[in-house]
């Protein structure tokens, strides 16, 4: 019979070939404990009828060290002769735990305790195959228990080397196959060589287990943290919470309130200091209307969180909810606008002026206004600080640019006024001089355009008039005349002139050119009277119907009130048409006659081309108002001016603001204007409808002004201030044939004007 090979021929080829057992090491630590722990129940899960192991097997394993490999006497491998081969047992052997230790499996066994293996054909493992069927395993080789996973790859290393040795030394007779023969292990009648499989333990679940219970565990802590948190905060200030600068976070709502009153409620009382840029001001908070909301000032903290994260983020932030103020919006805007006049800074467009002949470019500055919403919604805010207060303003910025400075320098000024311009006309002939030149270009700011040329014609035509004049034929409207009380009309007549609006047309082109070209023709044309004598004397104006004067104006002001007066000197207004000074005067540029001077833009004092109509616009509406003509539109200045009857006052701004009177009399009207240095006087003529009377009533809700510092080198114009006041107008027209009467009222409320101090630091 032949012999079989032994576990210990078995395992000394194994403990010869170290790579084997390196990879059995390599194979235990990747299922993580890094130790061989089978055990019987892993047998039993393996086998559909397994049986008990035998005794000597038990002996063996229980007495017999892994690292000992040394063959039985009674087995016929201890010979050295391999048994034939048995297909049932053919294949790769694992190592498969025993019977009889189902508790090592699952963690039963202690520490150190000892855990049996044995190894099994591959063969075994497969269901379809016979010896998986078999009432018994065929155990191929026992090992000892490995006690340490730390060190059992190491130490079943170092067992093999031990058991090779000691079987090489006790079986040197015994055949041995030659190590790294490949054709001797896998020879015919040979046992399939064997590896050791380890089976995957639980050594790994504990410590999850342990993980888990101890993630359950924090997780409950913080819950609970939370909920203790949440309730022992309920009914209070959510924490982190200031009121102008007062912590209030964790108390109720009325300790948070009584603790905000002790500290803001004196300052509520004092004036509130506010600043503008440069400028500084205070504001009277009752003057103003700013009164504060406690109980909502509390409100605004809100409720407690239920956010977790905001919760535990409170510990370290804090959060300002400001005071929640209860707004008078009226005397609170009366109060800002008081600003105004004194912050406010129009910018100044880029432009070209000359001295004498000499063009001098200015280039253009930005301007500043208060923002009058974003300084409500801060005062609103702040003004329970107890500091001082600033205001935002916004910047006005010019349309035009430096560039557009520069290219009107160089493309017209400087030509401009290289040399005389020559008009030829009927048998004469005249000249622009370069002083005429420079006194009638300027250039005016657009938004497309950058700078535009004008020429005031007007200053041309006057030095031009007297040299051309021998070569025309004068006309003249028909006009009135009252002599002794009675209308005299003064016939019309037509006459032949120059066209100085068609002979300057291309002036400004001829500018920018030199020598011979600088020339033009005047042009002749007929000139029939505006109004003709019949005209006149349908219209039914027999007589004055209504008048007024004002007087006290600047110099400056006055070139422009005589310019806008003499344009509207003479017009008619017939029955059912409505009269615009607008439209009558527009546009006011120096193109047209008209200066800089000063002007009232949003509520304060500014300059601008034309300032001073204002007061044609007062003269005119009183005079139209006299002679009871129906108010279209009027706008009265925004602060009173003393040489204005209040209440019966009227301003003008090109392009914005009107004034307008329709004549609903069945007969014409006609406009006659008397200048002086002085003084204004506007007449209306035609048939009386109606006796007009004005009733003035008091000046009622006086506003007091406001203290306004312009710091040292900034404009300023020192003012002692007005009271603002509201006052009440009432016309009473009693017709003149019928003798009804009516009434009509009209409220006009005025700002006060602040007191401006210059130069204070």
């Amino acid at each position: 019979m032949p012999e079989r090979q032994t576990s210990s021929d078995t395992m000394g080829s194994d403990a010869e070939e170290p790579d084997t057992e390196g990879s059995d090491a390599r194979r235990s630590d990747a299922v993580g404990s890094g130790e061989v722990t089978g055990n019987g129940s892993g047998a039993h899960s393996l086998f559909d009828h397994p049986a008990p192991p035998a005794p000597d097997d038990l002996a063996s394993d229980s007495a017999q060290p892994e690292s000992s490999a040394e063959p039985s006497p009674a087995s016929p491998e201890a010979d050295g002769v391999a048994p034939p081969h048995d297909p049932a047992v053919a294949g790769a052997t694992e190592v498969i735990p025993r019977s009889g230790a189902v508790e090592e499996a699952v963690g039963a066994v202690p520490a150190g305790a000892a855990a049996t293996t044995e190894i099994i054909s591959r063969e075994a493992l497969n269901p379809e195959s016979p010896i998986a069927h078999s009432p018994t395993p065929h155990p191929v080789a026992s090992h000892a228990p490995v006690t340490d996973s730390s060190a059992s790859s190491s130490a079943s290393s170092s067992a093999s080397n031990s058991s090779a040795s000691n079987s090489s030394a006790s079986n040197s007779s015994a055949p041995q196959p030659p190590q790294g023969d490949p054709s001797r292990l896998a020879g015919p009648g040979d046992e399939p060589p064997t590896e050791l499989i380890p089976v995957v333990g639980a050594s790994g679940r504990p410590r999850r287990r342990a993980l888990l219970l101890t993630g359950i565990s924090v997780v409950g802590l913080l819950v609970l943290l939370y909920a203790v948190d949440l309730v022992s905060s309920s009914g209070t200030v959510p924490r982190g919470v200031s009121v102008a600068g007062q912590q209030i976070g964790g108390l109720s709502h009325t300790e948070a309130e009584q603790r905000v009153r002790a500290a803001v409620e004196p300052r509520t009382d004092l004036p509130v200091a506010v600043a503008v840029g440069d400028v500084t001001s205070e504001i009277d908070p009752k003057t103003a209307g700013l009164i504060v909301d406690w109980s909502g000032t509390i409100d605004r903290a809100g409720s407690q969180p239920l956010n977790p994260i905001t919760r535990l983020r409170s510990f370290f932030t804090t959060r300002e909810v400001g005071v929640a103020t209860l707004v008078d919006d009226e005397a609170l805007d009366s109060a800002l606008q008081q600003l105004a006049p004194v912050v406010s800074k129009q910018p100044v467009e880029g432009t070209v002026r000359f001295e004498g002949v000499t063009p001098v470019p200015v280039p253009p500055v930005d301007g500043q206004d208060l923002d009058l919403a974003g300084a409500k919604q801060t005062l609103e805010r702040d003004w329970t600080s107890g500091q001082r207060v600033e205001l935002p303003i916004t910047v006005l910025h010019p349309v035009t640019s430096q560039d557009d400075v520069t290219k009107a320098l160089t493309d017209l000024a400087t030509p401009a006024v290289s040399g005389p311009v020559v008009v030829d006309g009927e048998n004469v002939t005249g000249t622009i001089s370069p002083e005429v030149i420079a006194s009638a270009l300027s250039f005016r700011a657009d938004v497309d355009q950058g700078l535009i040329a004008e020429l005031n014609k007007e200053v041309v035509e006057k030095a031009l008039d007297p040299q051309l004049a021998s070569s025309e034929q004068p006309g003249r409207d028909a006009t009135l005349n009252f002599v002794g009380g009675r209308p005299v009309v003064t016939p019309s007549q037509d006459g032949r002139g120059v066209d100085y609006e068609a002979t300057l047309k291309d002036l400004l082109a001829v500018l920018t050119k030199t020598g011979d070209e600088r020339k033009i023709t005047a042009v002749y044309a007929s000139q029939p009277a505006k109004l003709t004598t019949e005209q006149l004397k349908g219209l039914g104006i027999v007589g004055v119907i209504g008048e007024f004067t004002t007087r006290g104006f600047a110099q400056d002001s006055g070139r422009n009130i005589k310019r806008a007066a003499e344009v509207i000197n003479g017009m008619i207004v017939k029955p059912g048409e409505t009269f615009s000074l607008n439209a009558a005067t527009e546009p006011r540029n120096a193109a047209n006659g008209y200066v800089e001077a000063g002007i009232i833009s949003e509520g304060h004092a500014s300059r601008g081309v034309g300032g001073g109509v204002s007061q044609v616009a007062t003269t005119l509406y009183n005079a139209a108002y006299f002679s009871g003509m129906t108010d279209v539109t009027h706008k009265p200045h925004s602060f009173y001016i003393s040489r204005y009857p209040p209440g019966r006052e009227a301003t003008v701004f090109e392009g914005a603001i009107d004034m307008k009177f329709r004549n609903d009399n069945p007969t014409g009207i006609m406009i006659q204007t008397a200048w002086t240095p002085s003084s204004l006087t506007v007449r209306l003529y035609g048939t009386k409808r109606f006796d007009v009377t004005s009733s003035t009533g008091p000046r009622t809700n006086p506003t007091e002004p406001t203290k306004v510092d312009i710091p040292a080198g900034q404009p300023c114009a020192p003012s002692q201030g007005a009271p603002g006041f509201t006052v009440t107008d009432t016309r009473t027209l009693r017709d003149v044939k019928t003798g009804a009467v009516k009434t009509e009222k009209r409220t006009t409320k005025y700002n006060p004007s602040p007191i401006v101090t210059c130069g204070s630091d």
